[in-house]
């Protein structure tokens, strides 16, 4: 996986996961995909997008997604966010109705979410892959495994985080994380997925963006400005 950008502290946390053999099995599974001329998103750079753009000491908000979205050029590393340019999937939508509903702010004309993940919103998929077309195509191929030693990582350092879990899968993935439990001092906040199937059955109206705020700034974190600007890159 020489092609993949890394933060050096998240080597630091979690470098030892390279050397374990699952890891191994997996980069063997994704260069035999390639092989095989299948096209496999986001591009291999991006893979670690999210944890490059957020580095553990940094985390306040941990937002968990399944695998990364499927279309071309969408997927760019980051749970929920697509590439410039690209139209807004619907979960995202929904994900902005909620937002305006909760703060007052109003939808961004884009799907670009690096300004939350450069305040320290860890925007992290289950699967780091997926086959173009072909969702959850990657699953159990050990990704899994390393996501989750991502996320022990910064449930174990005791500075208040809000881990923002939407929809039976990420629930079930922070369940098994060691210190997320009884006397965590993080805050977990749970919901429906945003997704049009399961957003009327108690997203909408969740706020999670403010009770976020509220338990950050009472924990002297500081709240995330969770307005986009209307340029991507700004």
């Amino acid at each position: 996986m020489a092609e993949v950008k890394l933060h050096p502290d998240w080597i630091a946390r979690i470098g030892g996961e390279f050397a374990q053999p699952y890891m191994a099995a997996l980069k063997q599974f994704l260069a035999d995909e390639r092989a095989k001329g299948k096209t496999i998103y986001p591009r291999p750079r991006d893979w670690f997008a999210a944890l490059d753009a957020t580095p553990p000491g940094q985390v306040r908000v941990v937002i968990l997604g399944q695998d990364p979205y499927h279309g071309p050029g969408q997927a760019h590393g980051l749970c929920f966010s697509v590439q410039p340019g690209v139209r807004v999937p619907p979960s995202l939508v929904n994900i902005y109705k909620e937002l305006r509903d909760d703060l007052g702010i109003a939808p961004a004309p884009h799907g670009h979410l690096a300004h939350w993940a450069r305040q320290g919103v860890l925007l992290l998929n289950n699967c780091l892959t997926v086959e173009a077309g072909q969702p959850a195509s990657h699953q159990g191929k050990g990704w899994e495994k390393f996501t989750d030693a991502a996320v022990a990582a910064v449930a174990a350092d005791p500075a208040p985080k809000v881990f923002i879990l939407w929809g039976s899968h990420a629930q079930k993935k922070a369940a098994n994380v060691p210190g997320l439990g009884a006397g965590s001092p993080h805050m977990i906040l749970r919901a429906p997925h945003p997704s049009p199937l399961s957003a009327h059955n108690g997203f909408f109206g969740s706020r999670p963006f403010s009770q976020a705020n509220a338990f950050l700034d009472a924990h002297g974190r500081g709240a995330i400005d969770w307005r986009l600007p209307d340029s991507p890159g700004a």
